[in-house]
């Protein structure tokens, strides 16, 4: 971690910070609103889900991210940014979900590019297994939507499955497994990198049934 970054969580955290509970956030008093939440899981330094909050002014954003540096980063950006619908929640995304995070409470999920484990020995720590996915579906309000992107056709084809294994999750694109990429998603310096490889994105969109 940085300096800079220690400092941003140090005196942004009162701002953007969500405190780690034994029992469930709410969410309303949180954001002090009853606008749509949206999560993003994993959401690194904030590439996806600052630009959200940019456009969406009207949404909540909460991002979970365990990896602290990157929750000094963007803590630093949504300042600068002069964001006022976002909240960091630096925990394991698995634990938030579990104690944290109230079901039904968010209309929109967003995973994008979690790390594919391509080694086969490694695919079960692959986050999306049926067991996340239903965390994920339960979380989501009646119609709500799952976004999923990945640049890696094995963890693509790995998606495909959990998700067909998974009930009370439709998929937006049938009769496709892959949805057109979002026109809102910004490509971040690592899905170009990986374009320049010869990586193809994959993305999937499901709604809450």
């Amino acid at each position: 971690m940085t300096a800079a970054q220690a400092r941003a969580i140090a005196e942004l955290s009162p701002r953007y910070g969500v405190q780690i509970a034994d029992g469930a956030t709410d969410l309303c008093a949180l954001f002090g609103n009853r606008a749509p939440c949206h999560l993003e899981i994993g959401c690194g330094n904030g590439d996806y889900i600052i630009s959200l909050a940019q456009a969406n002014p009207d949404n909540n954003y909460l991002g979970i991210e365990v990896h602290r540096p990157g929750v000094g980063s963007l803590m630093r950006r949504a300042a600068a940014a002069g964001l006022r619908n976002l909240r960091i929640l630096n925990r394991d995304a698995m634990e938030a979900l579990a104690i944290q995070i109230p079901v039904a409470s968010v209309d929109h999920i967003y995973v994008f590019f979690p790390d594919p484990w391509p080694k086969k020995r490694h695919h079960k720590r692959r986050l999306l297994q049926p067991s996340f996915i239903a965390s994920l579906r339960d979380h989501l309000r009646a119609n709500g939507r799952l976004f999923i992107a990945t640049d890696w056709q094995g963890y693509a084809d790995h998606i495909a499955e959990v998700m067909a294994q998974v009930g009370g999750l439709v998929n937006l694109a049938a009769p496709s497994a892959y949805a057109p990429r979002p026109a809102w998603r910004p490509p971040t310096r690592y899905e170009r990198r990986g374009g320049q490889l010869g990586h193809v994105v994959r993305d999937f969109v499901y709604g809450r049934a």
